[in-house]
């Protein structure tokens, strides 16, 4: 596989991390929970997405080899 194809398809990850992150923010702002309660969220979420996709893509890579 080649070098680019991974730098992008971890870039492409990270940046849906921060979108589900934004959106957890967002809607946590609008529940009513103060700034720094919505970035705990966020934080979260981005760490949770981050997570459950480095182990999809860990099972997936054992899969193909």
């Amino acid at each position: 596989m080649s070098v680019a194809i991974v730098v992008l398809t971890a870039a492409l990850l990270v940046v849906i991390a921060l979108l589900a992150g934004a959106g957890a923010a967002k809607l946590a702002r609008l529940d009513g929970a103060t700034y720094p309660t919505a970035l705990t969220r966020a934080a979260t979420t981005v760490a949770a997405t981050l997570t459950v996709m480095a182990t999809v893509t860990a099972a997936v890579s054992a899969l193909c080899t």
